[in-house]
């Protein structure tokens, strides 16, 4: 790879998802703002927070459409135009749909960046949706101080099988199909205080597209009740968003969380973003986390970029879908279940 030697998470104030608007302020923002009535044919919108908006076009087919971009959270340039890629596609993946076709979104400082970075940033991309098997169809860009790319994604998935945040019942149990921790050793990386190669078990995961449904059959598709993708929120946000919007409760167990092997280690050195705190202001009223060290309560807030799926499904079908996961997602793990409605929407143990 001939990427121009530049540090990219140098160029801008914070990267990744870490770089979302705190959940608090966008529902306040949100709040006031009035959108157009749904039409009929609107079977998902952003109401309740969820990774897609699904549209039905006939009886057969509907239509998953999603979007996300973010400054770059790696140094290279090839790896941020992956990362990038791969977060966006996961939203279709999380509604249980498969991507078709990607657009491109991109800032580009033209007068301090040469051109190949951007070439550099642009082949990570493309080999991405390829491997999702979709088309890299065009986009839009613009002239701006600082680097920022994603991409906006169309799928298709069956009406009647649309994985949504809103499914999730009783007795389901929880798998979460890649490890925690890529906000604070990410940001070990923007500190300079960690270097790629040391955080390279994170960079690979964040690269890896979150496509279950090739693994999975159509009766253990069917067993899939609810899914979110776990990104800039954190687990703690984005499993209090399922909870609420599925009108339930999530006890997780804390040891059995997925980590990466050097997540404790830059969590303890204080490599923190400001989503740390922020997702931890967004749940405090919700989540009941006072059983937890005090590093596991950082590794529920982390702000995951190109996280793993929060899948929500049938408990006879539990062992059996975690094991097919597994020939792609080697760490993914049970980690709690879902109950009916209690005091607070997640109880973690």
């Amino acid at each position: 790879m001939n990427s121009p030697k530049l540090a990219l998470t140098q160029t801008v104030q914070k990267g990744g998802c870490a770089a979302k608007i705190a959940a608090t302020e966008l529902r306040r923002i949100l709040g006031q703002v009035q959108f157009p009535p749904a039409h009929p044919e609107l079977l998902v919108d952003g109401g309740l927070f969820d990774d897609a908006a699904i549209y039905k076009v006939t009886d057969d087919v509907a239509l998953v459409q999603t979007l996300d971009f973010f400054t770059p959270i790696v140094d290279t340039p090839r790896l941020f135009g992956a990362i990038a890629a791969a977060n966006a596609l996961s939203d279709v993946y999380a509604m249980g749909g498969k991507p078709r076709t990607a657009m491109g979104i991109l800032a580009f400082p033209l007068a301090s960046f040469p051109d190949e970075v951007i070439v550099e940033v642009m082949q990570g991309a493309s080999d991405k949706i390829a491997e999702a098997g979709a088309n890299f169809v065009g986009g839009h860009s613009i002239d701006d101080d600082t680097l920022k790319f994603g991409l906006s994604v169309t799928g298709f998935v069956h009406p009647a099988k649309v994985w949504s945040n809103a499914g999730a019942r009783p007795g389901d149990r929880l798998i979460l199909t890649k490890p925690l921790g890529t906000g604070t050793m990410t940001a070990g990386v923007k500190r300079q205080e960690m270097t790629e190669a040391d955080v390279m078990e994170a960079l690979e995961s964040m690269a890896t597209i979150n496509n279950v449904v090739d693994f999975l059959n159509d009766s253990l598709k069917d067993q899939i009740h609810a899914a979110t993708d776990i990104t800039g929120f954190g687990l703690s946000g984005h499993s209090m968003q399922l909870a609420k919007a599925s009108q339930v409760s999530l006890k997780i167990q804390a040891k059995k969380l997925p980590r990466f092997e050097r997540s404790f280690e830059c969590l303890e050195k204080g490599f923190l973003t400001k989503a740390h705190r922020s997702n931890a202001q967004y749940t405090e009223a919700d989540i009941d986390w006072q059983g937890l060290d005090s590093l596991h309560k950082l590794l529920i807030h982390d702000p995951q970029t190109s996280g793993g799926l929060l899948l929500a499904v049938a408990p006879e079908s539990a062992d059996e879908i975690l094991t097919a996961i597994q020939q792609k997602f080697t760490k993914a793990a049970l980690i709690g279940e879902v109950m009916s409605s209690q005091a607070k929407a997640v109880i973690l143990e």
